[in-house]
Formats: C-alpha cells, structure tokens, sequence
C-alpha cells in the first residue's frame, strides 16, 4: 500500500489553480482562459509514452494507469503511441494525434521538450501536457515533480537499513533531471548518518539514451554495486530497474541479503513475485494521478495551460509501504514527509 495516501481533490485544485491560459482552434487565447467544455465521450485525449513504452513497471505504467482510469470514470476516447527506441519520431507521433484531433495530447518525459514545443506551435488549438519539463506556450500544460523529494526519503530508509554503511544509486541516462534523484537520495542517506558512502553510477551518457531501456545493462552494473559493499541500491533507470531487481535476487543468499529500492510505481507490486522479496520500497512519483488529473480538469473546463508543481505536500510525491520490509522505520520516514512539506527540511536538486 501507500502511505500518505494523496488527495486526487487536491491535485484537481492545482492543476485548475496553478495553470494558465489556453485557445480555441486555430486562435491562441488571452491568459487564464479556460479550455472549453467538453462532455467525457466526446473528448478525444491521447499520450506518447517516454522510450521503451508500456511494461516499464514504472513511469510509463503510472502515466497508462491514470489514462485508463480516466477513459473508465470520463468515457473519454483514448489512443496511446510508443517512439522507436532512438525517439526519433516524437515530432510525428505528437503530429499524428494532433491531426487525428485529439483534443488533450501528453507527452511523457523532458525528452519531448524540443518536439512538444514544435507541434504545439502548429497546432494551437490542440492542448499539450509535458512530463518533467516546462514549456512556456499558451496551450501546453508543464507537470513537474519534487523528485528529489521522494528520492529524500528513500535515501533514508536506504541509510536505515544498511548494514555496511554503503549504499548505491544507479541511474539511466545523466541528464539533470535524474541528477536531481541521485541528489535527493544521497541528502537522504547522509542526513540519516553522515558518514554514509554513497556510490553512484550511470548506464549511459547523452546523447545516448538507451540506459532507460537496458535491463541486462541494469544488471550488471547493479551487480557491481553489491560488489563493491552497497547492501542497498535505489534506480532511476526507467526499465532499466528491472536488471537491478534481478541483481539483488542473484546477489543474495545464505547469510546475504541486499536490497532494490524502486522508483515512480509501488514496483513491489510491479515485479515478479520471485522478485519482491528484494524490494524494499519504492520512490512515489504519482504520475498516474497527474494524467488522470488534468484529464478531469479537461472535461471539466477547469483545465489552463502552465505549470503545475507535485510535492510531497500535495501527495504527488511518497514512498511505499508494500511488503513491510520499512513497517520498523515507517514512522521516521512518515517524519521525514512531515519535515519536507513542511520546510523545515529543504531539499537539494543538485548533487
């Protein structure tokens, strides 16, 4: 399960608060202006996924979550498409829906800023909605995320549970946005003891963006981490993560046993079940509400283009309870949220 369980009305009040402005077709509308209202089954709503696609177990599986959520309680016509592994054919995939007139159109992943912000130029009647970066447009919706927040609290759990005093974080691809997870754990960790060694390591560099979708990759550099002593590893590595799961499964045995700490979805739930022994918890980035959100602001003419900020004090943002591996140090980190929302910890972004 999950704790802090967020508050769907909640995040409904920041996406009509926080946002601003959007146009009708072919015009481009003065700020504030809502995105006009449509009834649920004439509401054409589409999404293209971050790379790799549906069976992530983690950050696309959240974003389809909240889109089948919302095509089930709005009557919405939905239709999903996946960018070849290099992302090439973002521009053309975000085209498509937009020339098929899918009304609300998300793309998921900074990897789409330069082709959101082409099309929605294009198509100005269309509305946008951008996972992980902020455009500045009059029909694009920017929904970030306090990433490093989340990445706080597991890096505690992680420093908690460590026997050895090591621990590990791998990420994907070394771009800013995932620097910010790897800031947040290792703050996490040191905060709960500041002699925590923190190992870090990456899957690829860009331009190359395949340590998003490299599980065997995962796996070895995972391996290498409970090597070199980390007895618990926290991924940021999209489907990558599914390696390091199976990592710490290889790693462990008689008198052994380490620990995979997972991102964006609750993936104890997500993984084999030979796999959940192994997981400890999981970083919660709720991505599932964020789209299942802004599709009911939507239909709902609540809906207006800008930024909208999740955090642990919106219940964007958590950590997962499954499995009851953190159930004797739940009530520290339950703590630790408090601190956070409350300011009296602020996190870093940065490394």
């Amino acid at each position: 399960m999950w704790t802090r369980r967020p508050s769907p009305a909640l995040l409904v009040l920041l996406v009509a608060a926080a946002l601003t402005g959007c146009g009708s077709p072919g015009t481009e509308a003065p700020a504030h202006q809502a995105v006009p209202a449509r009834s649920g089954g004439s509401a054409k709503v589409g999404l293209v996924y971050d790379i790799e696609g549906r069976g992530d177990a983690s950050f696309n599986d959240s974003a389809a979550a909240g889109l089948e959520r919302a095509r089930a309680e709005f009557g919405v016509v939905t239709r999903s498409l996946t960018p070849n592994r290099g992302g090439e054919d973002r521009v053309e995939l975000l085209r498509l829906l937009s020339q098929q007139h899918y009304q609300l159109v998300f793309a998921l992943g900074f990897l789409f800023t330069d082709a959101v912000g082409k099309v929605a130029k294009e198509f100005p009647g269309t509305t946008y909605a951008i996972v992980d970066a902020v455009i500045d447009a009059p029909n694009v919706v920017s929904l970030t995320f306090a990433q490093e927040q989340g990445s706080f609290i597991v890096g505690a759990a992680a420093a908690l549970k460590s026997h050895t005093g090591r621990v590990g974080f791998l990420g994907g691809v070394e771009t800013g946005l995932i620097r910010q997870f790897e800031a947040g754990f290792t703050a996490g960790a040191r905060y709960v003891d500041p002699r925590t060694q923190v190992e870090v390591k990456y899957l690829s560099q860009p331009p190359d963006f395949t340590g998003f979708a490299d599980p065997a990759r995962g796996r070895e550099v995972g391996l290498a981490l409970y090597q070199h002593g980390a007895d618990v590893v926290y991924h940021a590595s999209g489907g990558s993560g599914e390696g390091l799961f199976e990592a710490a499964k290889d790693f462990s045995g008689p008198g052994t046993k380490v620990w995979a700490v997972g991102v964006d979805a609750d993936q104890y739930q997500t993984v084999d079940a030979a796999l959940r022994p192994f997981v400890l918890t999981s970083m919660l980035k709720r991505v599932d509400l964020a789209v299942y959100d802004t599709v009911k602001a939507f239909v709902g003419s609540s809906l207006h283009p800008g930024p909208v900020a999740l955090d642990v004090r919106s219940g964007g943002i958590g950590f997962a309870t499954s499995g009851g591996a953190v159930d004797d140090i739940k009530d520290r980190l339950q703590s630790f949220e408090t601190k956070i929302a409350n300011g009296e910890i602020t996190v870093p972004r940065i490394p």
